[in-house]
């Protein structure tokens, strides 16, 4: 252990990031997402995204900064080399098929996917999202937010997106 917090404050900061993460501040019990925007030191919009879980010790918060300038990228910044690139372009280039993007948490999946969308993304395609949280707003997309309180969640939303004619869906 590096540093702990007395109780009392530690309760009080984390109802505090609850209360700027838009959370329900008497929920304990439950897993909870938030996100909480700023401003960094420069003046730019960074958003942190917070994350609350039950513990046999309390809640714990973990808090992640995401800054929407850098997530979109070209391949070669994703770290691609030209082979793989290449390799990369051929799949996303097929008509059909299903393409998965898996790692862990801050391994690069979300920007590789938006930054893949937002190279695919034209006006006459009609590019589909289903996420929970939606990572970056943006106009070139379709983008639904899963919201489980009102019984819509990734099934529902994927059968939905399917009679919106759909060009492209991540999910």
């Amino acid at each position: 252990r590096v540093f702990e917090l007395p109780t009392p404050v530690m309760v009080a900061v984390t109802s505090r990031i609850k209360i700027l993460g838009r959370m329900d501040l008497a929920e304990k019990r439950r897993p909870q997402d938030g996100r909480i925007k700023t401003l960094s030191p420069t003046g730019r919009e960074v958003e942190m995204r917070l994350s609350t879980m039950p513990t046999a010790f309390g809640e714990k918060v973990v808090m992640r900064i995401f800054d929407p300038d850098i997530v979109v990228k070209d391949f070669k910044a994703l770290g691609f080399n030209e082979r793989e690139a290449k390799i990369w372009l051929e799949l996303i280039d097929r008509p059909h098929g299903i393409v998965l993007v898996t790692g862990p948490t801050g391994s690069g999946k979300t920007t590789t996917l938006y930054s893949t969308l937002k190279f695919l993304a034209r006006p006459e395609l009609n590019v589909c999202t289903v996420e929970d949280p939606i990572e970056m707003v943006t106009p070139d997309f379709n983008q639904m937010q899963v919201q489980p309180q009102l019984d819509l969640g990734f099934a529902e939303g994927v059968r939905t997106l399917l009679r919106q004619d759909p060009d492209i869906i991540m999910v």
